[in-house]
């Protein structure tokens, strides 16, 4: 018990190292799921828009720990536009090696995965001032089976990040 507590503690310090370094980060907020993420479950992020003559990278960021059990991961997001305007799109990341290895990054059994929103590498331009909303929810289920996961066990935090584009 004591080594998971100093494994969890220094991966907190190393995260807050790490974002508190990062000039980058325009957003980057974290919600915790604790012990479970319902399907029912959305999470939500506000955050009114950049400048709006500047592109920008948009991240799904998870936290998992090895209680995940799958090699991917379905995830239902959708953007709103100050103006009522609604992108919605499921998506699809891959979280194992074929080893079943997790991937990510960190020194403990907590992994961090920093995902493409809108599946693909391309910079996004928030063309409207106002607020903006990003909604995000599992979209998991068993092979074969027609209902979705109730309860996914293993993702701990699931965050939304907006970073400058590199040029």
């Amino acid at each position: 018990m004591l080594k998971r507590i100093n494994c969890l503690f220094l991966s907190l310090i190393s995260c807050f190292f790490i974002t508190s370094c990062d000039s980058n980060a325009v957003f980057d907020r974290y919600e915790s799921a604790p012990n479970e993420w319902h399907k029912d479950s959305i999470v939500s992020f506000n955050f009114k828009a950049p400048d709006t003559t500047k592109n920008y990278n948009l991240f799904v960021n998870l936290r998992n720990t090895n209680d995940y059990k799958f090699s991917n991961l379905f995830l239902i997001v959708e953007l709103n536009y100050p103006n009522g305007k609604a992108v919605k799109d499921t998506l699809e990341y891959k979280m194992a090696a074929p080893n079943g290895e997790l991937l990510g990054t960190g020194f403990s059994d907590v992994k961090e995965n920093k995902l493409w929103f809108r599946g693909f590498k391309e910079s996004f331009k928030f063309n409207e001032e106002g607020d903006y909303a990003v909604n995000i929810q599992h979209a998991m289920r068993n092979n074969g089976d027609v209902n979705g996961i109730e309860n996914l066990e293993g993702i701990t935090e699931i965050g939304f990040r907006v970073e400058q584009a590199q040029k």
